[in-house]
């Protein structure tokens, strides 16, 4: 196992990293600048994962990445997700949809099918349409009440009441 080396910061890294350990836009940035600022004021390593809630072995690809790419290499995310196959007919589904609305989830499920040969549950389907800018709208009747006219409406009696 090699020789720890400890982190040192000159003035304009340690501004950057303090600076962006606060306000950088995403959170995991932050967390990574968290880290390396208190590996920099001689925390352990042990010690930073804890105080960050990270596990010692993150705080050790954060030391690396910050060794091989300096602050670009802190700031990179190469996180991605899996990727849906209905991707691939993303423009074909949206141009169907747009042409003639579906009024059911159902409705739009057996579409996709028609037009893909993909078949997915509701929750998927429904998720994907989301991501396309498609929403849902609640439809039902308005109620609206009966015509009163004064030979349809039962005579009132006057209720009169007395004092005991």
């Amino acid at each position: 196992m090699g020789q720890w080396v400890r982190i040192r910061l000159d003035d304009d890294q340690r501004r950057i990293v303090n600076d962006e350990r606060q306000q950088h836009p995403l959170q995991h940035v932050r967390s990574k600048m968290q880290v390396l600022w208190l590996l920099h004021c001689g925390a352990t390593r042990e010690q930073a994962a804890t105080m960050a809630d990270v596990s010692r072995s993150t705080v050790q690809r954060y030391v690396r990445a910050f060794r091989e790419g300096g602050f670009d290499g802190l700031r990179q995310w190469n996180v991605v997700g899996p990727v849906s196959d209905m991707e691939q007919y993303r423009d074909l589904i949206f141009q169907s949809f747009v042409e003639q609305p579906v009024a059911t989830i159902g409705e739009a499920c057996a579409r996709i099918e028609e037009l893909t040969g993909l078949t997915r549950g509701r929750t998927q389907v429904e998720k994907f349409l989301k991501g396309l800018g498609f929403q849902w709208q609640s439809i039902r009747a308005i109620p609206v009440p009966p015509k009163k006219t004064w030979q349809n409406m039962s005579p009132r009696k006057p209720n009169f009441s007395t004092p005991n």
